[in-house]
């Protein structure tokens, strides 16, 4: 039968396995003509050592020296591998965990032969499967397990379930779907690997984090069979308070405390002051790299101060902040007067209410920022925060054009998405026109109409580096002003579930946001600011 010809994605599928595999025999490549007793010598050598035969077998995997906590893991994991244990490695990115978690199945599959049915489960099967793709490639195109093993892949041999020539069985599962029954030659699953189960949105909805718990200790881990051994090991970074990985973790605190201990949790942060003692605020203070042959201190300086507070305490540092702890210490200063600015920015971020007063305390506040970027800092010179009806949000920009008078080129940007734009057209246009006629003036705004990204990241992310920098200042002569003091008040709650508003935050990075671009447009002459009107009533 003539092979089906392949077309459009799956064709680019089967390319990029084969460019794995491709790498794999390349990483892996062997030229050796060893006698038969020298063979069966050599390999007696590597089985007797887990560490040295993972060094060997997957010399790319493992080109950096295997740190102390690595290598305890291993053991630790391979020592308890012939009976019931609960392991679980939360360690920061960039530690491998999931390669050292590979090899250290691989051993007890090959060596050990102490482990018959597995399954890997994730988020969801796709990422399961991708997961697991990484072993069965190495079965299929390691050269050096090849030499020493010969080809060890069975009749079965799918993307989601292979079985290798001595019946073991590798299977993919995403949560949610059946595990039940799952056994090979009557032998039921006796080592299951769970990795990056949890997903930040999850974490965010305790039902949908309750079912995916529920999922594991009911469905999968019953899979097992009571009176046989059964290896758990999680893999994963704290990246909530509650999510599946700190359940597993207390699960295993608990089996650790019996008289006979059946887990371990293994927290390891990307820098440590006490490698068996984490604490996230010291470590990121004075901790060492705990891999300085992969991850020296230099390169891991250079990587956290390139992202906010937040992302790497949550990422390599197992400590998810999510109680307003982003912008605790606002600073309040003097600001430059105003016409050593090149240009001031009003930003204005609105709300669909249009309420007033106590009808409006469960909407949208609308907010106004004046801000200016000079020498590298950004200052808040005063703002508008309130639940205010739209005339009156319209009202702001005349307030702040009257603020900055002649002594700054001032530029007018309204929050306007894809979503806000029949709003922004049909309410605040009509509304901007009408004041201006009223006035004499009109305001020359420009809607924003950039595709943001996610509110919480998009502040957190652009804002918490330039405040812990100490280059997001307030103005001290405005500290007295209740739009001011709400401004600081919604910083200082701020957080990752985002359940205080944070409307003025988000006025306040579209300002930032706007001042950037002015400047980079001016550093390319690409704006020419003209001298200042002397008559401000013109239309």
């Amino acid at each position: 039968m003539a092979r089906q010809k392949l077309t459009g994605k799956n064709r680019q599928l089967v390319e990029d396995w084969e460019e794995f595999l491709r790498q794999v025999r390349t990483q892996t490549a062997v030229d050796f003509t060893m006698s038969g007793p020298e063979k069966a010598r050599k390999l007696k050598e590597l089985e007797a050592d887990p560490v040295e035969w993972m060094r060997f077998f997957f010399y790319k995997f493992a080109k950096y020296e295997f740190a102390d906590f690595q290598k305890k893991a291993i053991r630790r994991i391979v020592s308890h591998s012939g009976g019931n244990w609960y392991e679980v490695l939360s360690w920061a990115r960039e530690l491998a965990k999931s390669t050292v978690v590979m090899m250290t199945v691989l051993y007890l599959v090959i060596v050990k032969k102490n482990k018959r049915v597995i399954i890997l489960a994730s988020a969801t099967s796709d990422a399961a499967v991708k997961l697991l793709n990484v072993y069965r490639a190495q079965f299929e195109a390691n050269e050096r397990l090849r030499y020493f093993y010969g080809d060890m892949r069975g009749a079965k041999w799918t993307e989601d379930y292979f079985i290798l020539a001595d019946r073991v069985s590798f299977m993919a599962m995403g949560w949610g779907q059946s595990p039940r029954g799952v056994k090979l030659d009557e032998v039921r699953p006796d080592l299951l690997l769970l990795d990056d189960y949890d997903t930040d949105e999850e974490c965010r909805n305790v039902e949908v984090l309750n079912n995916k718990w529920r999922w594991f200790e009911n469905a999968l881990f019953f899979t097992r069979s009571i009176n046989g051994a059964l290896l758990t090991i999680w893999t994963g970074n704290i990246i909530a308070k509650d999510c599946c990985v700190v359940r597993a973790g207390n699960k295993a605190r608990e089996l650790a405390a019996r008289e006979k201990p059946l887990g371990h949790w293994d927290i390891i942060n990307l820098r440590m002051v006490d490698i068996s003692r984490p604490d996230p605020q010291e470590d990121y203070r004075s901790g060492k790299s705990v891999w300085p042959e992969k991850n020296s201190e230099e390169a891991v300086d250079e990587v956290l101060a390139s992202v906010s507070l937040a992302a790497g305490q949550k990422e390599c540092f197992n400590n998810p902040v999510i109680e307003g702890h982003y912008f605790n210490e606002i600073r309040w200063g003097e600001c430059p007067p105003l016409h050593k600015l090149k240009y001031a920015v009003s930003y204005g971020d609105p709300s669909y209410s249009n309420k007033t007063g106590r009808k409006a305390a469960q909407n949208s506040f609308k907010a106004n920022v004046l801000c200016g970027l000079h020498e590298g800092t950004l200052y808040v010179y005063t703002c508008f925060l309130q639940h205010v009806t739209n005339d009156e949000f319209v009202d702001w920009y005349y307030h702040l054009q009257d603020y900055v008078g002649e002594r700054a080129q001032l530029r007018c940007f309204i929050e306007n998405n894809t979503l806000q734009d029949p709003f922004y057209e049909q309410v605040f246009k009509p509304i901007f026109l009408a004041k201006g006629r009223q006035r004499g003036f009109y305001i020359n705004i420009s809607p924003d109409g950039r595709k943001k990204p996610e509110k919480f990241a998009r502040i957190e992310g652009n804002l918490e580096p330039l405040h812990r920098a100490g280059r997001m200042v307030f103005n001290v002569r405005e500290k007295d002003n209740p739009h001011m003091q709400r401004l600081q008040e919604q910083f200082n709650l701020f957080d990752d579930g985002l359940p205080s508003p944070a409307d003025g935050p988000d006025a306040v990075e579209g300002g930032y946001y706007m001042c950037q671009q002015l400047a980079a447009r001016i550093e390319k002459g690409n704006i020419w600011t003209a001298p200042r009107p002397k008559n401000r009533k013109r239309i």
